[in-house]
């Protein structure tokens, strides 16, 4: 059954999803899991991993307003671009 409801989803999400799945086990790998092994106790870890969420909503908030930018201004990117 899941297979079928999987044909019914766009190409394009299913890429959108795995490329969400990657950012999020690189972002595990190189931001979360050094803050959590640096510190011993419980409390401090819990901080830690409160403040890589606060680095992990940066980055996507980056991320939002650099594609809406992009998004806004692209016919006026491609002609810079072209003007090259």
């Amino acid at each position: 059954m899941t297979v079928y409801a999987i044909t019914g989803i766009g190409h394009q999400y299913v890429l959108y999803a795995i490329a969400a799945a990657i950012c999020f086990v690189v972002f595990v790998t190189l931001i979360l899991s050094p803050a959590l092994s640096s510190y011993g106790r419980v409390w401090e870890k819990a901080a830690a991993s409160f403040m890589a969420c606060f680095v992990l909503a940066a980055l996507i908030v980056i991320g939002v307003v650099i594609g809406l930018v992009i998004v806004r201004y692209y016919p006026e990117i491609l002609e810079f671009f072209e003007g090259l």
